[in-house]
């Protein structure tokens, strides 16, 4: 050890891989020069040889300048080490790192990581291919891949930790400090992970199901630990934190098989309502994608403004949203028709405007002009002209 510090008073330490600057005296300000003259020339390098991939695209050329702007990055960082001389101390770092016997460790880390990742993909498409032989759900099959996924990944992080360290306790302890404060400042995210673990085993719905997730409507795409995806029907992708989605209400319509769709249609007062409800079941119990079990139903619902309200409810298998405008537009239609041919009226909504009449009542404005016209010797009851004979 003395032998060293010997070594290391012998030699100036600012000396370097420069030979101007080896034998001679230490000049400062030229090495401050050298620094800012090669640290602009690097960041000029850069900027220029990606502003010259970008030129020619994103292709392989971009990996290939990549490559030469980190090699030359090096060689600037190792000029700049010499500048300074600080090769010996590099080394005596490297001397106290023990990198011989911490290089095989790392590696073996990375060779752990690579196995786990491998295995985990060759584990998912195991699980999809069992998954289209059996019984087994596509829900089931992403419940079962994430929880293997995260066995295998903690299995090989305790063998990489005890890798490189040998006092387990002490680090535990450490990392059980460094979980409070990771979960005091990703507390979302974390709470996106566990509502992500409690939906994919309530299974409120499944990949492919058509839900409705607060405002959002859509098609379930792919439900993952932090996010689910909705595919909505205008082509747009809606990604939902899973605890957002576990504080909304959820309308799955495809759960059951089947769904109810509901036309408000209104008959006219004068009309038979009890005969327009057995005109528009029969128009509609034939089409094409109403089930006869349930079998389609007309109610009368309200008295409206104008019209007495019938209800036509019919029921659709597999519902899509495709398959339930198709369905509400063939039932428009033929409950339309059907009215036409038996002369039904679907009236217009009607206003009657009423006026203050000269008594104070209230009176129908025509009925109100028609008075007035009458006491005016049935003259027009607007304005009429004074010619010239008009009281001053």
């Amino acid at each position: 050890m003395d032998n060293a510090w010997v070594l290391v008073a012998e030699e100036p330490s600012w000396r370097g891989l420069i030979p101007w600057l080896a034998n001679a005296e230490p000049y400062p300000e030229a090495q401050i020069l050298v620094t800012i003259v090669i640290s602009v020339a690097l960041l000029a390098f850069r900027r220029g040889a990606h502003e010259w991939a970008e030129d020619r695209g994103w292709n392989a050329s971009e990996l290939f300048v990549s490559g030469v702007v980190a090699l030359v990055s090096t060689i600037g960082i190792v000029v700049l080490v010499g500048t300074w001389g600080l090769t010996r101390e590099l080394r005596r770092a490297y001397a106290t790192l023990d990198l011989t016997q911490m290089l095989p460790k790392v590696a073996l880390a990375f060779i752990l990581i690579g196995a786990a990742y491998a295995l985990t993909g060759f584990i998912g498409r195991l699980i999809q291919r069992l998954a289209g032989t059996s019984d087994i759900t596509e829900h089931q099959r992403e419940i079962l891949f994430r929880l293997t996924q995260v066995g295998i990944y903690s299995l090989v992080g305790l063998v990489v930790i005890g890798l490189m360290t040998n006092d387990i306790g002490n680090l535990l302890v450490g990392a059980g400090f460094l979980g409070i404060v990771v979960g005091m400042a990703a507390r979302q995210t974390l709470g996106s992970v566990l509502a992500g673990f409690v939906l994919m085993f309530s299974r409120p719905f499944e990949i492919g199901d058509w839900v409705e997730i607060g405002d959002s409507e859509g098609i379930v795409t792919d439900i993952s630990i932090v996010t689910t995806r909705l595919q909505t029907f205008a082509g747009e992708y809606v990604m939902i934190p899973n605890d957002d989605v576990s504080a909304k209400p959820i309308v799955n319509r495809t759960r059951k098989g089947r769904l109810r769709i509901e036309v408000d249609v209104g008959v006219d007062y004068d009309a038979d309502a009890d005969h327009a409800a057995e005109v528009a079941h029969e128009a509609v119990k034939g089409l094409d994608d109403v089930l006869t079990v349930p079998s389609p139903q007309v109610v009368l619902k309200e008295f409206g403004d104008s019209a007495v309200i019938l209800g036509v409810r019919v029921w659709i298998d597999n519902p899509s949203a495709r398959r339930k405008w198709r369905t509400r537009t063939a039932v428009i239609s033929a409950v339309k028709s059907a009215y036409e041919e038996e002369g039904i009226d679907i009236p217009f909504p009607v206003r009657e405007l009423m006026g203050r009449g000269p008594a104070g009542g209230l009176e129908l404005a025509g009925e109100s002009r028609s008075m007035q016209a009458s006491a005016d010797g049935g003259e027009s009851a607007g304005p009429r002209e004074n010619g010239g004979g008009e009281n001053q």
